[in-house]
């Protein structure tokens, strides 16, 4: 079994970043495509981006595309979420979480196509 955490969430004001990271024990990170997902109180969870084994293949949701940007860090096993000009709207809990197969562009946001689950990070955008 794989268990991730994630970290870096936080407080922070509008305009301002923060960069998660998800890193797993038991397990090397590597052998895993990871998703990026977030759910806003009151809201169903949601599919903010997603990188490939290789980090060839990188996918965005609308609201994040050019603000977000998703890498990984074999050496240390790490898959990490800069989230730049961060808007209220991007308020929520973040999770990380592992699939086997490639995502591609039809499903790379699917949560049921991901296998295991960190706990979650709290990200909290306000003035």
């Amino acid at each position: 079994q794989v268990q991730l955490v994630e970290s870096g969430g936080g407080l922070v004001q509008p305009g301002g970043s923060l960069r998660l990271s998800c890193a797993a024990s038991g397990h090397e990170l590597d052998a895993y495509a990871v998703g990026w997902f977030r759910q806003a109180p009151g809201k169903g969870r949601e599919g903010i981006s997603s990188i490939s084994k290789s980090a060839g293949r990188t996918y965005y949701a609308g609201p994040v595309k050019g603000r977000f940007t998703i890498s990984r860090d074999s050496a240390k096993s790490t898959v990490f979420l800069q989230m730049n000009s961060l808007k209220p709207d991007d308020t929520a809990t973040y999770y990380c979480a592992v699939r086997t197969s490639m995502p591609g562009a039809s499903d790379w946001w699917d949560e049921e196509l991901y296998a295991y689950w960190g706990q979650g990070t709290q990200v909290t955008v306000s003035p």
